[in-house]
């Protein structure tokens, strides 16, 4: 008998190829943000200005990479850098009202794409499976020790 987590990953790789997000641009269809910059506001929200270390640590990427990316969002006036809030040397980047506009339109249709896929389900079986979700995402985190604080 094949056990259910060869289930899961069977799909979870279907999952990853579905038209939620437009794969060739890494945006929704009718998206705002790219994929990059829609996670990184979300993290920037979520937890607070942070630097290009914390950022590198918070998603385990090269700090060459995470400049990239943070020059993008910031030309893009998504974000912005400020001196540390605590008094370390570190300047961090804080979202901006345009940024924190933009990441609510993304957020507003990432949702409305989510109630058209789940349109005949009952708000039992989207609770349970988002409960779900989250103890999946939670056990990833544990064990990269990388834990993604949540509002």
């Amino acid at each position: 008998m094949t056990r259910a987590t060869h289930e899961v990953e069977y799909e979870q790789m279907l999952l990853s190829r579905h038209g939620l997000l437009n794969q060739r641009k890494g945006r929704r269809a009718d998206g705002v943000l790219e994929r990059s910059a829609y996670i990184l506001l979300s993290r920037i929200r979520v937890q607070g200005p942070m630097s290009v270390g914390e950022l590198s640590e918070a998603f385990d990427l090269d700090a060459s990479t995470l400049n990239r990316q943070t020059a993008a969002v910031m030309r893009a006036g998504l974000v912005e850098r400020i001196p540390d809030p605590d008094g370390g040397m570190a300047r961090k980047f804080r979202i901006t009202e345009e940024g924190a506009k933009a990441l609510d339109t993304e957020r507003e249709g990432m949702v409305a794409s989510l109630e058209r896929v789940m349109t005949d389900w009952s708000d039992e079986d989207i609770s349970a499976f988002a409960g779900y979700l989250r103890r999946f995402n939670t056990d990833i985190e544990r064990l990269g020790g990388r834990p993604w604080p949540r509002p």
